[in-house]
């Protein structure tokens, strides 16, 4: 297997063991804002569950074939609107949902050959490959996980 793809399964699977071990935080922690004025950590985790989901349904489907790409989502709206559901369910909810969205990411890396991991494509006017695309995705996650660990809430153990 291609070593790019094998690093960010890896990374996506200690994500889930991550966001399983917040199960143990109290609901004080899963609700305390990781800076003042910024998000909860249920918030935090909640946000990620639905850029999973369309990049497993909008993005990786068309990466490598003739049809364009849709239009990305507005990103405040998505992640006002993912905040504002993950508020509103228990933490088991929002942790069940994020690990069931995070599996579905993993198989569809699975199924991605690897001579496409190096083969650019273009969003918009970027010129990218999928390592180089999930490479930020996986920025972001390691972003979030350390503020949540800041917080002395969990120890995140970074991937890549």
């Amino acid at each position: 297997m291609y070593h790019d793809k094998y690093q960010l399964i890896s990374h996506y699977e200690r994500s889930i063991v991550f966001v399983e071990s917040l199960a143990n935080i109290t609901e004080e922690q899963w609700r305390m804002p990781i800076e003042p004025g910024k998000w909860t950590v249920a918030e935090v985790i909640g946000h990620l569950t639905p850029w999973d989901k369309f990049v497993v349904k909008q993005r990786l489907p068309f990466l490598f074939t003739e049809e364009s790409l849709l239009k990305g989502p507005d990103v405040e709206e998505m992640n006002a609107n993912a905040a504002r559901n993950s508020c509103a369910q228990s933490k088991e909810e929002t942790i069940t949902n994020f690990i069931n969205q995070r599996h579905q990411l993993i198989d569809a890396l699975y199924q991605i050959v690897d001579k496409q991991w190096q083969q650019p494509f273009t969003i918009g006017a970027s010129e990218l490959t999928l390592y180089g695309y999930f490479a930020s995705l996986v920025d972001h996650d390691v972003h979030h996980f350390s503020q949540i660990q800041n917080i002395g809430a969990i120890k995140w153990i970074s991937s890549i």
